[in-house]
């Protein structure tokens, strides 16, 4: 018997990436994309209610880290990093019942001088379905005192960017 030549098959292109998908406008604040995976889903085969606030601390994070604010490790220089949560409030709408892509719509309500309250929904990837929403309050704390203190100037700039107008 003679064996076949073996004939590797031709090389083929690379599929072309598609472009990133582009937020949808919102009135005010920003649009951030996220993902919810797999095991995001609890038994009912339902998004976690834990996860829902992790969604909008990813979203937020990426918001502040574009934007200067990051924590490295060392809480003495971590400037407005250094911020505990007072308050949050949380109310679901309509269960996420896939994995995929989805977004979460962030502005502040209000930007003190110590504190802020920021509003949140997460919402399908086009901004049309709005799965649950809420608020959270942040106060900046001196990282040496662990007191109350003022916002840096560049933080604040960045914030208002994201206020939501009076109705």
């Amino acid at each position: 018997m003679t064996a076949e030549p073996v004939t590797a098959p031709a090389p083929t292109a690379p599929a072309p990436t598609a472009p990133a998908p582009t937020a949808p406008a919102v009135p005010y604040g920003r649009i951030v994309p996220v993902t919810v995976h797999f095991d995001d889903l609890d038994a009912l085969g339902m998004l976690h209610n834990a996860r829902y606030p992790l969604l909008v601390e990813r979203a937020w994070s990426e918001f502040w880290q574009d934007n200067g604010v990051r924590f490295d490790g060392d809480w003495a220089s971590a400037g407005d990093a250094c911020n505990v949560v007072r308050e949050l409030r949380i109310g679901y709408e309509v269960p996420v019942t896939r994995s995929g892509p989805y977004a979460v719509h962030l502005w502040l309500e209000r930007l003190g001088r110590t504190g802020l309250t920021y509003g949140f929904r997460l919402c399908s990837a086009d901004g049309g379905t709005t799965y649950a929403r809420g608020t959270r309050v942040l106060v900046r704390l001196d990282a040496a005192t662990l007191r109350p203190t003022p916002w840096s100037d560049a933080f604040r700039a960045a914030g208002r960017a994201l206020l939501r107008p009076a109705d």
